[in-house]
């Protein structure tokens, strides 16, 4: 009952479509005024579906300069175990590293791979295509909402929030399970918990460690969110604006990892682990004491943002997807998700 009143309480913890329950008419009216339902698929041409949900890895890394995203290989379920581990001996990967879906959602089935058995593991139970990467250690992982509208050389930088994963600290007294249990967040996740950390759930954590509960850091993932908005400058949109020009890139939140602030804006030391397009959620109203109206206002002028560009990309050829088209698009993503969560609640590793 008291998890319950804390889920009630917090905004942040409610299901995504209550959240945006109440401005849903607005997304709408959009739909209306741009005769799709679908407008957001003309926001950034070379995406799939406008880079609402659905997009692989590979069309994202693909509008990258080489050397910004991590050293990636692409394996099919259907690749045999001499195949897998060859390719990976090829590409001269080190263990740690991570592996996850191609095409991925929320952070499921994300997992960093110490060694070879894991690798097998992982491998022989993976149902779809997924990519093996390097793991990058840098300090800072970030996310940056971005967009420019098509017409301007020179975008926005509406959100710069640093991602911190979510982790517990040993006192030398509880296990694992009782630090999971008094986590603010975790333990909300307890059957995700059980099933990840099954072989550590009794270990006594020593006093002042770490343990490290997911690697993927976002909101679905229990990560918390600091606000560094004050760090948004110009040498950052200069970055940002010159990777929106080499993809068509004009609405969306990048994630990424890098060894400082400072080094990012100087354009070295950094990473770009993927970048969400049309769908994106403006992530920086969250952790930052945002009432749920205020958090809906600045969602409300991303939404007009993003129509603005769709409706401008559509005046210049970008046709908007038909009905059926997204339709089955979306009927095929939302079966895609089921089978993530069913598999990476039954995936070990």
């Amino acid at each position: 009952m008291k998890q319950f009143l804390e889920k009630i309480g917090n905004w942040e913890l409610w299901p995504f479509k209550l959240r945006y329950l109440f401005i849903t008419p607005v997304w709408l009216w959009h739909c209306l005024q741009s005769r799709s339902a679908w407008f957001f698929s003309a926001s950034n041409p070379t995406l799939t579906f406008g880079g609402f949900e659905g997009e692989g890895k590979k069309e994202m890394y693909d509008l990258l300069p080489e050397g910004s995203f991590p050293k990636t290989i692409y394996i099919s379920p259907k690749d045999s175990t001499e195949s897998l581990l060859h390719k990976v001996a090829q590409n001269n990967f080190e263990y740690p590293f991570c592996v996850k879906p191609d095409v991925g959602m929320k952070g499921l089935l994300f997992r960093k791979i110490d060694n070879r058995e894991q690798l097998l593991q992982y491998h022989q139970q993976m149902p779809i295509e997924y990519i093996v990467q390097d793991l990058i250690q840098y300090p800072m992982e970030l996310s940056v909402f971005y967009y420019r509208l098509p017409y301007q050389k020179k975008g926005v930088i509406s959100g710069l929030i640093q991602k911190e994963l979510m982790e517990v600290t040993g006192d030398g007294e509880s296990s694992l399970l009782q630090l999971i249990t008094a986590h603010p967040k975790a333990r909300y996740r307890m059957d995700e918990m059980r099933t990840k950390h099954a072989g550590n759930l009794d270990q006594i954590v020593p006093s002042g460690e770490k343990y490290l509960l997911t690697y993927a850091a976002n909101l679905n993932r229990g990560a918390r969110f600091v606000n560094l908005e004050q760090h948004i400058d110009e040498p950052l949109l200069e970055l940002f604006d010159d990777l929106s020009h080499r993809g068509q890139f004009y609405y969306g939140r990048y994630d990424l990892k890098c060894t400082s602030l400072d080094d990012l804006k100087k354009r070295k030391n950094f990473f770009i682990l993927e970048f969400n397009g049309s769908g994106a959620e403006p992530n920086h109203v969250y952790h930052r004491g945002f009432t749920l109206f205020q958090a809906q206002k600045v969602f409300l002028h991303h939404w007009k943002v993003l129509a603005k560009i769709a409706q401008y990309n559509h005046s210049q050829g970008v046709d908007y997807w038909s009905y059926k088209k997204g339709a089955a698009f979306l009927k095929q993503s939302t079966k895609h998700l089921e089978l993530l969560e069913k598999y990476d609640s039954e995936i070990l590793v």
